[in-house]
């Protein structure tokens, strides 16, 4: 069974910067997409940032200039880097992996940035 875990969240305040982990239990070679999403109280769950096997990132459009999505393969890593901060960015970050034969999901990791 896969275990993604996410650590490196916290309270920060507006304008600060957070890089956020997601360790996966096995060689993230082997999944084909591995995304950061966020949920907001009382809103839905969304994808801030994605990043392909080879290489490959996109961003959701409100953070986008503010945060880099990388991954380091022989720690079976990927990090998400949010700076410049903002109170809107509050919400429980999720690391997710696919591969052809599942989807992952972490338990996440708090982010809240005070105003």
């Amino acid at each position: 069974q896969v275990q993604l875990v996410e650590s490196g969240g916290g309270l920060v305040q507006a304008g600060g910067s957070l890089r956020l982990s997601c360790v996966a239990s096995e060689s993230i070679f082997s999944f084909n997409t591995i995304r950061w999403h966020r949920q907001a109280p009382g809103k839905q769950r969304e994808l801030v940032a994605a990043i392909t096997s080879g290489g490959r990132t996109n961003y959701v459009e409100s953070v986008k200039g503010r945060c880099t999505i990388s991954r380091d393969n022989a720690k079976n890593t990927v990090y998400l880097q949010i700076s410049s901060l903002i109170p809107e960015d509050t919400a429980v970050y999720y690391c997710n992996a696919d591969r052809n034969w599942g989807d992952y999901w972490g338990q996440g990791t708090q982010v809240t940035v005070s105003s």
